[in-house]
């Protein structure tokens, strides 16, 4: 029978590994789906609670807003205290939270079961990719890191399409009480096969999570959020100006701290490294093109194609059916290949995907709908699983926190803004917004296939240096 164990130099042995990573999987797959799964029923909650349609957009914005200002802190916490407590932690938070959801009956309990559960959320999905690390020998790290970006990508864009099933034969408080047996699942296989891990290396000084800095960055990341917010939905402009300078203010204080910390919460100390710092911005990018694009797509092919939702919603399923193919594989091939080659790649061909969505006649076929939106699908897939690889291989062990906290934060924020960015465009050019979404995405791929082809100048981890067989 598989135990946790202490983990000194090696990784797990079969079958226990497959073990950790389905409970890793099961966690993360499901705290992401929630950031989206509430969107299609916000007039149905509305209506049911009595509330404005306007209000009820905070049940999804809690949980964001939550996930946002937690993720680095939790990174920290769990660097101090060990990533196996903060993770059962925050899977028994997220489960208790996703309870209080399902049986919330006014605006003000949903909500505040929905904060707790982003910072749930956020102790999930702020160390998964440090227990990939402590799951998997160094050199099959992609293969966990492939897994691991199949499931995230999948939940990053599935929570519409599961969302709309369930409301189609059961009510809404059904969407939060499906998390209770996947937590259940999760914790339990967690229990028995994730590794114990030594919070702190012998001989390295003591550390404490500074309550000023956890104060700080989440002011920063919420301030930030707040303005991204007023500037896509063109609020008053005292108000956008107010934001934006709450927002400098408080994070040159932020900042300022974090420069002069030895383990700064904003890992700087990781971001001096121009390896991990690249891989930081083409994440970034990276998700700004896949939310642009995918939350453009419904509005193009019912709004500019004239499809009606159900034929919409099954095309949209080509893209994350080739995830599933292709991520794997990439976590396979970045043994082989080049890392910054394999995600320039990536991004190339989603770049050519969007492009010929943008760019696509009137008449056109199912099969132009599908091809296109496979090639967005398979390049994102193949970008995904070796820059995770790079950006967690190239921390040192004892920060590996820091950089998989650092990694949710990169693909929050380009989810984010790429939301908002869409939001925007819905004002600035109306009907021709989802179109002009697909030409602003294929920019943002683009941009990042530039700066992961620029690694291949910069010297990789030794556990990605590609080998031979």
């Amino acid at each position: 029978m598989a135990t946790t164990r202490h983990i000194a130099g090696d990784r797990l042995p079969m079958p226990q590994r497959l073990g950790a990573i389905l409970a890793v999987s099961c966690s993360v797959g499901v705290s992401v789906l929630d950031a989206t799964i509430a969107n299609v029923a916000l007039p149905t909650i509305a209506r049911d609670l009595a509330i404005a349609e306007a209000a009820s957009i905070w049940v999804v914005n809690a949980y964001q807003i939550a996930t946002m200002v937690s993720l680095l802190a939790l990174s920290a916490l769990g660097e101090i205290v060990g990533y196996r407590k903060v993770y059962l932690s925050g899977l028994l938070l997220f489960a208790a939270a996703s309870l209080g959801c399902t049986c919330a009956s006014t605006l003000p309990t949903l909500v505040a079961s929905r904060v707790v559960q982003g910072i749930g959320a956020a102790a999930l999905c702020s160390i998964n990719t440090t227990l990939i690390r402590l799951i998997y020998p160094q050199a099959q790290l992609g293969r966990g890191m492939g897994i691991n970006a199949t499931v995230v990508a999948l939940s990053s864009v599935a929570g519409p399409s599961v969302a709309a099933s369930i409301l189609a034969v059961a009510p809404w408080p059904c969407l939060f009480a499906i998390n209770l047996p996947i937590c259940l699942a999760a914790f339990v296989l967690s229990r028995r096969y994730l590794p114990e891990n030594p919070p702190q290396r012998a001989g390295m000084p003591r550390r404490r999570l500074d309550g000023r800095d956890v104060l700080l960055n989440a002011l920063t990341f919420g301030l930030v959020m707040a303005s991204v917010e007023a500037v896509s939905h063109r609020a008053d402009v005292r108000w956008i100006a107010a934001a934006l300078g709450a927002t400098a203010a408080v994070g040159t204080l932020y900042v300022r701290r974090q420069l002069r910390e030895r383990y700064p919460l904003l890992p700087f100390d990781l971001l001096r490294n121009p390896l991990f710092a690249v891989s930081v911005t083409t994440s970034i990018c990276s998700y700004l093109a896949q939310m642009t694009a995918f939350v453009a797509l419904p509005f193009f092919l019912q709004h500019t194609y004239g499809m009606d939702a159900v034929r919409a919603g099954l095309l949209l399923t080509a893209w994350p059916a080739v995830v599933v193919t292709i991520a794997p594989l990439a976590g396979w091939l970045v043994e082989r290949l080049h890392a910054g080659l394999l995600g320039g790649i990536g991004m190339a061909v989603m770049t050519a995907g969007a492009l010929l969505l943008a760019t696509m006649p009137a008449d056109a076929s199912t099969f132009d709908f599908v091809g296109r939106m496979a090639l967005c699908g398979a390049g994102f897939a193949l970008f995904q699983s070796p820059n995770n690889s790079v950006l967690i291989a190239s921390a040192p062990p004892e920060r590996s926190g820091a950089a998989s906290g650092m990694l949710a934060t990169a693909r929050l924020i380009g989810q984010s803004v790429g939301a908002a960015l869409m939001a925007l465009l819905f004002h600035l050019a109306e009907s021709e917004a989802p179109r002009t979404a697909m030409f602003v995405a294929a920019a943002f791929a683009a941009t990042a296939a530039a700066v992961s082809f620029s690694r291949l100048r910069l010297p990789l981890p030794e556990a990605l240096r590609p080998r031979k067989g």
